[in-house]
């Protein structure tokens, strides 16, 4: 399978993502270690960007990386989801599955 990816389509996710996350161009670009006028380059499809870059991205904007090249969606459990699911124990993660599948059935019905 053969996926696209267009600078143009990249940067007008990662500037969405910025905007969604409240942050301004030069707040990511600090956060990312890079110059605004570089981040308004990529988000405008003007430049492409090193591996490290897209991982600092993902991670400052709370995304796969695979989401910003493609626009797909991972099924993967976001890491802050983790961290908080890390900090039960055993015993208490037995009533957090009970409460998810609750809540799950509660999402479902909504469909």
């Amino acid at each position: 399978m053969e996926v696209k990816m267009s600078y143009k389509d990249i940067g007008f996710r990662i500037r969405s993502l910025r905007e969604a996350n409240c942050y301004t161009r030069d707040a990511l670009a600090e956060k990312v270690d890079i110059s605004a006028k570089f981040l308004y380059e990529i988000e405008v499809g003007k430049k492409g960007f090193t591996v490290e870059i897209l991982y600092k991205i993902s991670k400052a904007l709370n995304v796969s990386s695979d989401y910003i090249l493609t626009g797909n969606e991972s099924n993967k459990i976001p890491e802050k989801m983790v961290d908080v699911l890390e900090c039960f124990s055993p015993n208490q993660m037995g009533r957090v599955q009970d409460i998810l599948k609750v809540v799950h059935e509660l999402c479902v019905g909504d469909v």
